[in-house]
């Protein structure tokens, strides 16, 4: 069984140039695969959540899953929209998740997005952080991109 992105999603990945942005992201924080003491052991949910609270995301953390999630959008009966962020073993994965007229449109980490808008082989590394800091601005990047796909969304999907 075949599985196809839903199109208006589609549409608004190109239209925010999704592929680009992510690969910048990716690019700029890879990671140093040759050093593994430069990093942190293990990350504080609480210190994530502040990082969160400080770029001004109220969050809420899963601690059997060990997922955050943020930016949920209820406004509307008919689209809920949510951004969930898994930080396990310093390794960023994303995941925007869309339900429109109780229809699940969007579940799948950001790392498929591309094999559905470039090509099936399409690879994008998840961001990779060392410090706090580096974890900071991945989600401060990541979290603008979230406000651009939201913003297309909900324009289509108020129409």
């Amino acid at each position: 069984m075949s599985f196809e992105m839903k199109p208006e999603i589609k549409t608004v990945l190109k239209k925010m140039d999704f592929v680009n942005r992510y690969t910048m992201l990716s690019e700029q924080f890879r990671g140093n695969s040759n050093d593994v003491s430069d990093g942190l052991d293990d990350y504080d949910p609480e210190k994530v959540r502040e990082i969160l609270t400080h770029l001004g995301y109220d969050a809420t953390f899963d601690d059997k899953e060990k997922f955050f999630k943020v930016g949920v959008v209820r406004e509307s009966s008919n689209y809920e929209i949510w951004f969930n962020m898994v930080l396990e073993y310093e390794i960023t994965e994303f995941v925007w998740v869309v339900f429109h007229n109780f229809e699940v449109r969007l579940g799948s980490p950001w790392s498929t997005y591309p094999r559905f808008l470039i090509n099936s082989g399409a690879r994008i590394r998840n961001p990779v952080y060392r410090s706090y800091e580096e974890l900071e601005e991945i989600l401060e990047k990541a979290l603008f991109m979230y406000e651009d796909f939201k913003r297309h969304l909900i324009h289509l999907y108020s129409d």
